[in-house]
């Protein structure tokens, strides 16, 4: 998804404390990241450190809108799809997890996870 959902550039830092945030991305429930002031990092995802120098922006775009499209059994939420999804509690129906913006200020942060050299 090589199109941001946004005319707006995403922001890292925004990005950082959405990932970090247990009430509003919940990441860090299942992945762990370079983060060492958060406790109780999950280990069910893949270790988002390096994640910008494993995949293009694209890639963690479309991870985190439909993340299905890459594993059919996954686990993880899509965090910018309404239509086709099961087992959705009425109160959140027809709700992205995440706008659009957010997405993009995930992005942002995620890229600026490099492998360290």
């Amino acid at each position: 998804m090589a199109t941001p959902l946004t005319s707006t550039a995403g922001n890292a830092d925004a990005g950082r404390r959405i990932v970090a945030d247990r009430q509003v991305g919940l990441c860090l429930l299942c992945h762990s990241a370079p983060m060492p002031e958060v406790r109780f990092q999950g280990d069910l995802g893949s270790d988002l450190a390096g994640a910008g120098s494993r995949w293009s922006e694209g890639q963690l775009r479309r991870r985190l809108v439909d993340p299905a499209s890459f594993n059919p059994q996954t686990i993880m939420p899509a965090y910018y799809r309404t239509e086709g999804l099961s087992r959705v509690g009425a109160a959140w129906r027809d709700k992205t997890v995440l706008d659009a913006q957010q997405i993009e200020d995930v992005v942002a942060y995620l890229r600026t996870l490099r492998a360290a050299p």
